[in-house]
Parts: structure tokens; sequence; C-alpha cells
């Protein structure tokens, strides 16, 4: 976790219109820094049980016990995996020359997955655009930033971002050499690029201008409201009380476990000297297959053995499965994705294709407002790589996801078979070979052997003209 205590009346070179940006971005950054890293910490499954304990059943000398839970991790990573970018389209159908070499350039599609992953845990990334070099400006940089390293000022009249910044390097911190701390922060407004670097305790201020007319920086952002432009978490609070709730629950059924494991047991009616020796070795005295003992002289009592009725693993069970429950209804997760064994668990492919159905909703409206941000993101690299305004710049391509409900190839194949009967030609297209199974690597594989049988049989049918020429004379009439 970084925290920014930069002084924005001391950076050499910054514009007082500026300091006065920096210093609202500061204050945004350090106030949502300790939320963003209990949303870390909650996808981690770093929970404590000093965190969740309710003083009642849970011991304070237990706190230390590290209960693992991985309810966090799911409700981010399970979503993220079905909005699938698969790059940019263009008008006729065919990928984006331009588009395509910069996908190549920034890793975009693997990067989008990272990205959309941190969308979700804080409820907003951002990416940031910039030449590779001032001499190599066809070639554009595209860089991506958590909220735990990024924050803007959201304009409701432009409907975009004002300015934001965003740490870019760090360098050990001088106090702490096992410690590192921000030495490079960009900060993006309409007109410049603005470096701040740090040497020592100084920071400094370097201009970039550009000709984009906005930030060069887009957000991507789920689940945003009118009060919440930039979006909220997956990890939101509700959701981390149910995580609560479940690693309370593991921790009193492994505690209620090694109870039922070693039941606690009483005798009787013993004498002093047997006392002492029960209590110096509790352990033989449990895994012994016999206890024995002599009558109390002193009463004449004869000694009893006897055990406390064992504690039962079954109300913990049962409260897991209503956690689970009530999670699944908070995160559009099925129950199967928790982990948790549940009577309503489906078992019928249809009953599981119904089960995720709200989760394929949540996607489509993921890929929905990803695909605005993905397509701005392209315009602001052509007009960079083109050095020309955003308005300037013309293209039609369109982001590309695949299917969110990630249907059987079989289903697939069947419904692509059903479309070539009733269309015709297109079992000669791209997208019918895609949706019977193939991957683009198959698809180019298949057009060239393709383009090689007919040229064979283009040349098979040369060399058999001239033969039928020559066995005739040369006389073609």
């Amino acid at each position: 976790m970084y925290m920014l205590s930069i002084n924005p009346g001391t950076v050499v070179g910054l514009a007082p219109d500026d300091q006065v940006r920096l210093a609202k971005l500061l204050d945004v950054f350090n106030n949502h820094s300790a939320k963003n890293e209990q949303k870390n910490r909650y996808y981690e499954g770093k929970i404590s049980l000093s965190e969740v304990n309710l003083g009642i059943a849970l011991p304070v000398t237990m706190r230390n016990l590290e209960i693992g839970c991985a309810w966090g991790a799911k409700a981010v990573d399970v979503l993220a995996s079905r909005s699938m970018f698969d790059g940019f389209v263009g008008q006729d159908g065919m990928a984006d020359d331009e588009l395509t070499q910069i996908t190549v350039d920034n890793r975009l599609i693997a990067e989008y997955q990272k990205a959309c992953r941190d969308e979700l845990k804080y409820g907003v990334t951002f990416a940031t655009l910039s030449a590779r070099s001032a001499r190599d400006r066809a070639r554009v940089k595209i860089r991506w930033h958590s909220a735990q390293t990024a924050a803007a000022i959201w304009s409701g009249e432009k409907c975009r971002i004002d300015y934001g910044m965003a740490i870019i390097d760090t360098a050990p911190d001088g106090s702490d050499s096992l410690a590192w701390s921000p030495s490079r922060v960009n900060m993006y407004t309409d007109t410049d690029v603005i470096v701040l670097e740090r040497e020592g305790d100084m920071w400094s201020a370097y201009y970039m201008p550009h000709r984009m007319g906005r930030p060069l920086m887009e957000p991507m952002i789920y689940d945003a409201t009118s009060q919440k432009p930039f979006g909220r978490s997956r990890i939101k609070e509700p959701v981390r009380r149910l995580i609560q709730g479940y690693v309370r629950t593991i921790a009193n059924a492994t505690i209620g476990l090694e109870f039922a494991t070693s039941p606690q047991k009483y005798i009787l009616g013993v004498t002093d000297e047997q006392y002492d020796v029960l209590i110096t070795q509790k352990f033989k005295q449990y895994v012994g297959s016999i206890i024995a003992a002599t009558a109390n002289p002193d009463t004449g009592e004869k000694p009893s053995f006897g055990q406390l009725q064992q504690g039962s693993l079954t109300p913990h069970v049962e409260m897991l499965r209503v956690l689970a429950t009530q999670f699944s209804a908070a995160t559009g997760l099925s129950i199967m994705d928790t982990g948790v064994v549940n009577n309503a668990n489906p078992t019928s492919s249809d009953a599981v294709i119904a089960q995720e159905k709200t989760l394929i909703i949540m996607a489509e409206q993921l890929n929905t407002s990803n695909r605005e941000a993905l397509r701005t993101i392209a315009q602001m690299a052509l007009a960079i790589k083109h050095s020309t305004t955003l308005d300037e710049v013309e293209t039609t391509a369109i982001p590309h996801f695949k299917n969110p409900a990630m249907p059987s190839v079989s289903a697939t194949a069947d419904a692509a078979l059903k479309i070539a009967t009733a269309r015709q030609g297109f079992a000669n297209t791209d997208v019918f070979a895609e949706m019977i199974g193939f991957d683009i690597a198959d698809i180019r594989r298949i057009k060239a052997q393709e383009q090689r049988a007919a040229g064979l049989a283009m040349l098979s049918g040369l060399e058999s003209s001239i033969r039928d020429i020559e066995a005739t004379g040369g006389d073609d009439t």
C-alpha cells in the first residue's frame, strides 16, 4: 500500500492551477488507500480472527489462527473469466491492421484480463497512454493501473475524467532500505502529461504537452451509479460480512472438531495419588486402551469412568450452507462456486445454465461498459500514432468479446450448422469455423491448406490442358 505525502506547493516547476489539482488527487488517493487495501486483503483471503470474533465462542487466545477463504477471489475471478476481450474488428468484419499491431505491441488481450480483475476488485482500473519515445511516436504504449496506484477526478459535465494521476515508478525509501515509495508520478490533464519526479525529498515537475483535448487516461468502471461514477467493488461491504461469517463459522467448526477428536472424559472417586498421575499423564491416559484404578481406601468408593457428550458439527455445516446461499445471491455465483455442498445444487446441464443466468447477464453488462472504454482507448492510441487530435481520428473498429455464456462446443457447433442451413455461404466464413470449435491458429492453417490444395488443382488442370493440346498437334479447334 502506497501513501503519497507530496506537498504540491513545494513541487518545483508545477503551475499554481496544477498544484490545486494535485492536492485534490492526493486527498482522493490517500482517503481511499485503506479501503482499497482492505478489498485486496479480502481478495487474497487474509482475514484474521480478531476481525470476525464476536467475543462469545472464539477465545481471544486463538486470534492468530488463520482460516483461508477464497470467496473474495471467487467473486472477482469467476465474473472476470467470462469477460474475454478478443481484439478489434473493423466495419468490414476483418481485423483492423493498425489496432491489431497496437494490441500485439501492448499484449492488450492478456493485459485486459489483469485489468478486468482489478476493475472488479476495486470498482475501477485506469489505462494511460503515451508514445514509446519522442522519436518513435508510431508505437503507442498502453499501461494499466489499479486503484491502489492511481486516482482521478470525475467531470459530470464532460462525462469523463477531468484529470488524474498514476504512480509510474518506485524507488527505495531513504529512511528504510527495505521499503519502496513512489519516485515518479504522472498527472494527466486536457493539455499535458505532467511528470513528477522525486530526487531525495525534492519533487520536480516536467510538462509534456499533447493535442488530445482530454487526459490520456481512461477508466474501466464496474457497476457505476450517479453517486459513485467510479463504480463499486465486487467485494463490497455486504459481501465482506458474508466472508467474515464464513471465516468465523469455519473457526468455530475447527475448534469444535478438536473437542470431538479428543472428547472430555472424567473419573470420579480416585485417590489423590491417582489424580496426580492422571493429570500429569493426560495424553497417555487418553490413548491408552485400558484405564485401571483401585478403590479409594479413605472412602471405599470405587472409581467410575465417564465421557461427556461430544459436540456436533451439524450446526456449523448448516450455517455454512446459509452463508453460501446468501453469498450466491449477493454475487450471482452458483452455489457450486462457493465449494459448499447444498441440496439446491443443480443436477442437470439446463439447471446449471439457469443458475448461471444472473452471472451471464452481469458479464454482458461488464462487456458493454468495457467495450466503450476500449473503443476510446483505441481512438486515443490511433491519435497518438498519427499525431492528430481525437476528433480527427476516423475508425469504425469496435472491441470484440467472446460469448460470456461459454456454451459447450457441441451446442455451438449445432447452432452453427443450423445457421449454415438457413444462410447460404455462412459455412465458408471464419465465424462458422470458430463456432464449430476452431481457434484462429487452426483457421489460418485450414485456409492456407485449402489455398494450397486449390493451387495444386489449378496446376494439375493446366498440365492436363497442355497435354491435350500437344496430343492434338496444337489444333485447339
